[in-house]
């Protein structure tokens, strides 16, 4: 019964509808993700979500009747007992029997409507018994992904928007984008099939929100409060969401991808990143070179930074350029590294420090160097370290 409302209506609709998106650009749907010409909610892909699709239509069939039903009953009325007809208003004030039924049968109804809905509510905030806990940050503007309970327990994450599809959104050339443009992300959200996950949700900056239609899933990200929901995906696949609450200038490129395996491609991802972070755990004692120093700021900061001050240091609009930056090229490292470690203007430059001493000291290394600053000066890892406490 559930599915076929499901799956009867949104089809209808799309018979009606489909006139209307006929110009529509030649896009492709993707899996997981929005769906060309779309009327219905996302894919469920979790018990909660095909319960809140039966919410949906159940709700909608029950007000459509009663409109109908209301409605028609008042336009029949009006219709038949209309004064050209020679009708005569009755007189009387008033009827038990009708105030009773008309406070009963609504009673009624709402009872029998929040019922489910009121259990389907209960069991998205029971976060208990959870498989595996992520704790998700909100960042300006990506996300963070830290993984605290569970088999992957240790690894931590950030994950970008694709730097090709932020270039192909500048250019404004996007006829030929693919269909993931705008949710391809460099570290997706990597979860097993078939067991629970808690998500608990904070934010470093402003307020974010945690949003994946397919996993029936929103929940808002506050900075200084901890909220958490839960999903169990039922599926492997490719599943893509976004920040759903208004979070700055950057807002629309801060998707959400989770990539859902089975059991053992799962044991076997978290294998590999944590032979990933092992070889990536630099000691902040290490005296770099230059050469080299730079080479991985030029990546830190195409991942990180080249969104807003541009590939070329220049920045746009209020965002400060960093090319013949005072700032930047003081032999006085730090003020740069506090900006960078803290933030600056009020929260328009967000805070870092959520990067590893070793990238804070390569991003600032290649600002120094890049462009036309070729300043020669070095940030070496113990800068970074010793500036962390200030």
């Amino acid at each position: 019964m559930k599915k076929s409302i499901s799956n009867l209506l949104p089809s209808l609709l799309l018979l009606c509808g489909t006139w209307v998106g006929g110009a529509a650009q030649a896009v492709q749907d993707l899996p997981g993700g929005p769906a060309v010409r779309q009327l219905n909610l996302a894919p469920p892909v979790t018990r909660i979500a095909e319960e809140q699709h039966f919410l949906h239509w159940m709700m909608l069939v029950i007000c459509t009747l009663i409109f109908v039903g209301v409605f028609s009953v008042m336009f029949y009325s009006i219709w038949k007992h209309r004064k050209s007809q020679g009708a005569k208003p009755a007189n009387f004030h008033e009827s038990v029997t009708v105030e009773v039924i008309w406070t009963i049968v609504p009673f009624i109804i709402v009872i029998l409507m929040a019922l489910p809905a009121t259990k389907v509510l209960v069991a998205q905030k029971d976060t208990t018994n959870a498989d595996l806990t992520v704790k998700v940050t909100g960042y300006q503007w990506k996300w963070g992904y830290d993984y605290i309970n569970g088999e992957g327990q240790g690894l931590a994450y950030v994950s970008t928007l694709d730097s090709s599809h932020r270039q192909l959104s500048d250019s404004g050339k996007v006829a030929d984008a693919p269909p993931d443009y705008l949710l391809k992300v460099d570290n997706p959200l990597v979860v097993p099939v078939g067991k629970k996950v808690r998500v608990i949700t904070t934010a470093n900056d402003v307020i974010h929100s945690f949003m994946v239609p397919a996993f029936g899933i929103k929940q808002d990200a506050i900075p200084g409060f901890v909220r958490d929901t839960w999903f169990r995906a039922d599926k492997v696949g490719d599943y893509y969401g976004q920040c759903a609450e208004l979070c700055g200038k950057e807002h629309a490129y801060m998707p959400i991808h989770v990539k859902v395996l089975s059991a053992a491609d799962y044991t076997q991802w978290v294998a590999g990143e944590k032979k990933k972070a092992a070889a990536k755990a630099d000691d902040p004692n290490k005296v770099w070179t230059l050469t080299d120093i730079v080479a991985r700021g030029e990546k830190v900061y195409a991942a990180n930074c080249a969104a807003c001050h541009q590939a070329n240091g220049k920045g746009a609009g209020p965002i400060k350029p960093l090319d013949g930056s005072a700032i930047v090229k003081d032999e006085d490292h730090a003020k740069q590294i506090q900006i960078v470690l803290k933030g600056a203007a009020g929260g328009a430059m967000p805070s870092w420090a959520q990067l590893s001493d070793t990238d804070l000291a390569a991003v600032v290394s290649y600002t120094k160097n890049a462009w036309s600053n070729k300043t020669g000066q070095i940030v070496q890892p113990a800068e970074i370290v010793a500036q962390r406490g200030k």
